[in-house]
């Protein structure tokens, strides 16, 4: 079980728990808001792009090579972009925090 923290655009944050999916998933689930999966998880469109804690990078890893190419259409991109859809929930993701890109 992971406990993910996502703090919205708007300042909120929520905590959310999950142990199977992807983390897109688990943020539609749980209706955090600006995170919409709408190509639903395939990597094919960057509605649900997040900024990883830079504490915390080693965590999720950077992105693959498919992710980047997806994640250079997204305006507000940094050195800790992640798609959400590309990290599977695990254990090794308790206690991250992500901050929603939109």
């Amino acid at each position: 079980m992971a406990k993910i923290t996502f703090i919205t655009s708007d300042g909120n944050t929520t905590i959310v728990e999950g142990s199977t999916g992807s983390v897109m998933e688990l943020a539609v689930q749980n209706k955090i808001k600006g995170i919409d999966g709408d190509c639903g998880g395939v990597c094919s469109c960057a509605t649900c792009h997040v900024h990883v804690n830079p504490e915390q990078w080693d965590k999720t890893g950077a992105p693959d090579e498919l992710e980047n190419d997806m994640l250079e259409f997204d305006d507000n991109v940094s050195e800790y972009s992640r798609l959400s859809c590309q990290m599977k929930v695990n254990e090794d993701l308790d206690g991250l925090i992500l901050t929603v890109a939109k």
